[in-house]
């Protein structure tokens, strides 16, 4: 009978302790007698530190203390957002100019680089598929006809 009152485990001796779940905070696992411990302190987070975020948090509430939407941006942001729409457009502009741009000459010359490109590929592949039998034997060819042109010559 003495048995059927005890906890199960550890946790529900922890959840019997403290009942209270509003309490989001986890208790330290070391003890506050000891003065001889750190006792760790909460981490600043980087975002909210910063100073540019600061001045937009307090943006937004004085914003909303006048009653403005948050749609509404201020007036320095609309002018850098419109300037960077504009010098995008325009770059996308001078890109499609350049294209047009280009001569016949410049043209065929791109063309013929790409078939060169193309057919370098295409031997590669070949020459690595090829067993390695071959590889030497087209090589002594070319050595003994080069040799046996010399004593011709």
């Amino acid at each position: 009978k003495h048995l059927s009152f005890l906890p199960v485990s550890m946790y529900t001796e922890i959840q019997r302790e403290r009942p209270d779940s509003g309490n989001i905070l986890t208790h330290p696992d070391y003890i506050d007698g000891n003065p001889d411990l750190i006792k760790p302190k909460k981490l600043l987070n980087p975002v909210k530190a910063s100073k540019s975020h600061q001045e937009l948090h307090r943006e937004l509430l004085m914003n909303h203390k006048r009653g403005l939407g948050v749609e509404s941006k201020p007036e320095l942001q609309r002018v850098l957002e419109h300037r960077r729409r504009n010098q995008l457009i325009r770059q996308k502009k001078e890109e499609e100019e350049a294209k047009k741009l280009q001569s016949p000459f410049e043209k065929e010359l791109l063309k013929r680089h790409q078939r060169l490109d193309q057919l370098e590929k295409e031997q590669e592949k070949q020459e690595d598929h090829a067993p390695e039998f071959i590889k030497v034997k087209e090589n002594l060819r070319r050595t003994s006809t080069v040799t046996g042109d010399e004593k011709a010559a």
